[in-house]
């Protein structure tokens, strides 16, 4: 909880609308609804894990493209095998810089001007 209140308050910052859910199968509608331009999924989640959610995101076309930036642990391994995200930030280091970096490299000039769905 507090790290997705720590993405979403960073992310509303700089002029993203963000749309927040608490597990991965409260994620998918919205993602559906409003087809964000960036994801940012925890891969420790209730009811379905983030190399779930991803799953399920690029099964379906209208939401394949969509770019995909995981919370993991630093040792907890999801960064090296979760090939289908575009970047991975660690929750144990200081994430506002990560998320940063995170932005430019997978957003680039649109950063801030876009929607972003946080999980």
């Amino acid at each position: 909880m507090l790290i997705r209140h720590t993405v979403c308050r960073f992310l509303e910052q700089r002029g993203y609308t963000v749309e927040s859910a608490s597990n991965g199968e409260e994620a998918l509608p919205i993602v559906k609804r409003i087809r964000p331009d960036i994801i940012i999924t925890d891969m420790q989640m209730p009811k379905m894990s983030g190399t779930e959610l991803i799953t399920a995101l690029k099964a379906q076309p209208e939401t394949a493209s969509i770019p995909v930036v995981i919370v993991a642990g630093k040792n907890s391994g999801f960064d090296a095998h979760e090939h289908r995200a575009n970047f991975a930030i660690f929750k144990d280091i200081d994430i506002e810089a990560q998320l940063e970096k995170a932005l430019g490299a997978v957003l680039g000039t649109r950063a801030g001007k876009t929607k972003a769905a946080a999980r």
